[in-house]
């Protein structure tokens, strides 16, 4: 299986555990993330104003280059994940949109959200298959208690990325259960961390940071989980008390044994 990629920024930098691991692990999983040539930042935020559409094209372009790929495009960072899944959305469902960047530009097949958009953890779930991920496991994480840390933009709004129920998710616990480990329930797994909160209003950003690891650890966690370098960055930096926390696929290349 080969899949277009798209890493996004922080992954280049921040973030480059996320990636790293989630390179070796694809490897080891028998998939290939091929990296899409001159990608550039997907905005880090989705545009809510209908008629903005600069901030839209360059998560236009990551989709136009996988489609001439022929490929499905799998993106890592939650962050990204949400833009482009979201832009594609808009192109395959709003003409004025779809007409707008088209028109703009100019491409020589119009691009009309033909793209399939998958995150990393769907690719493990739908593609590879949690049974076989749990066959390939060498150092299995028994008795580890580990706290799935979903965030905001993993899941919501729940009709456009189309990966989990958002108010009772189940993907990032069935990946902690093919590690060998026990997945910790508690109630702020899919609550926000705080967010960009953090660059302009940190007391606000700590408080809600703090409320999410107090909360994990009161329920047994002994670690969490996560997908988002922002989410990983105000969980470590921001909570009174913070747990330890690892990008998924860190949690993956151990337990593969790729460490």
């Amino acid at each position: 299986m080969e899949f277009s990629y798209f890493p996004g920024c922080t992954l280049k930098t921040k973030g480059k555990e996320l990636d790293i691991s989630a390179r070796a692990c694809a490897q080891a999983l028998g998939f290939t993330l091929d990296e899409l040539k001159d990608w550039q930042c997907c905005g880090a935020v989705y545009p809510q104003a209908t008629d903005e559409i600069a901030t839209r094209l360059s998560s236009v372009r990551a989709l136009v280059a996988a489609r001439d790929k022929g490929q499905e495009l799998v993106t890592l960072c939650s962050a990204c994940h949400h833009v482009i899944k979201r832009v594609n959305g808009d192109l395959a469902n709003r003409e004025d949109i779809r007409s707008k960047v088209n028109a703009y530009l100019k491409l020589d097949t119009p691009y009309e959200g033909e793209t399939s958009v998958l995150h990393y953890l769907e690719v493990l779930r739908d593609r590879v298959g949690f049974d076989n991920i749990a066959a390939a496991v060498k150092n299995p994480l028994t008795g580890k208690k580990i706290g799935a840390y979903y965030g905001c933009l993993l899941l919501r709004p729940g009709k456009e990325m189309q990966m989990d129920d958002p108010e009772n998710p189940t993907i990032l616990e069935d990946f902690i259960r093919a590690l060998g480990a026990d997945p910790v329930y508690y109630a702020q797994r899919n609550e926000c961390c705080g967010g960009y909160q953090t660059l302009e209003n940190k007391p606000q950003a700590q408080k809600r940071a703090t409320s999410v690891v107090d909360n994990a650890a009161a329920c047994g966690a002994e670690m969490l989980i996560t997908a988002c370098p922002l989410c990983l960055y105000n969980l470590t930096q921001n909570a009174e008390n913070p747990l330890p926390v690892k990008y998924f696929t860190e949690l993956l290349a151990q337990a593969l044994g790729l460490e």
